[in-house]
């Protein structure tokens, strides 16, 4: 009998095409396991980012892309289309990027679930650097600060399901440049800030985000992948 498992690789550092074959990878494993009714449930991939711009047919569309292509060249920022939902957003250094690539059919998740237990997770996470992180019913993702609408977001999230196992997933600002998401709006909402655990606390350990945050969604994953019958 074989218990069912979840995953956890660190990719690295790594330029953005790179990370993206390799979730293709993982969730063609994924599905395999699945077909021949194996023990993976899935896998979370974590990394870090190169400088890039990832962007979506709408946010291409709506010119949430601010920066021209000459400005992105000189400041070593990449533009890159996404097939994630949402809009467009940055990632780069001293942001911890998390793709969980996960079974929801086995583990009897809805796409409305997955979002809000990476939501969960993420605001579960931020508690152990003292920061109260909440959602906004508008907005998905995890926010600081009230009023709401002046509330700033310290983690996106955007996926997409293929075959009801999930890719792409959420980025957490540790350290991240700020300043680069002044080259878009970012995941199209004009006039909200971003901010970082860095500017919040003035911590900007990687390493201690990423721990934080899988165990985090671990601890929220792992009772569902118990109920499931041992293979």
């Amino acid at each position: 009998m074989h218990e069912h498992a979840l995953e956890v690789i660190d990719l690295g550092r790594s330029a953005y095409a790179e990370a993206y074959a390799e979730q293709h990878r993982h969730h063609a494993d994924v599905l395999a396991s699945r077909d021949a009714g194996g023990p993976l449930l899935g896998r979370i991939l974590t990394v870090e980012h190169d400088p890039v711009i990832t962007v979506t047919k709408k946010a291409r569309q709506a010119g949430h892309v601010l920066a021209s292509p000459e400005l992105l060249d000189r400041t070593g920022i990449e533009l890159h289309d996404t097939d994630r939902g949402g809009d467009v957003t940055y990632h780069g250094p001293g942001q911890l990027v998390v793709y969980p690539i996960l079974d929801l059919k086995r583990l009897k998740l809805g796409l409305h679930d997955h979002m809000r237990l990476m939501e969960d997770a993420v605001i579960g996470a931020l508690r152990s650097f003292g920061i109260e992180g909440h959602r906004d019913a508008d907005a998905t993702g995890v926010w600081v600060g009230e009023p709401i609408e002046q509330a700033a977001k310290v983690c996106a999230m955007g996926v997409r399901v293929r075959r009801w196992v999930t890719m792409h997933g959420l980025a957490l600002n540790v350290a991240t440049d700020l300043s680069h998401f002044d080259h878009i709006v970012p995941c199209g909402l004009a006039g909200r800030p971003v901010t970082s655990i860095q500017k919040l606390t003035g911590r900007a350990d990687l390493m201690e985000a990423r721990d934080a945050v899988i165990s985090s969604l671990l601890e929220r994953l792992g009772p569902l992948a118990a109920e499931i019958p041992a293979t």
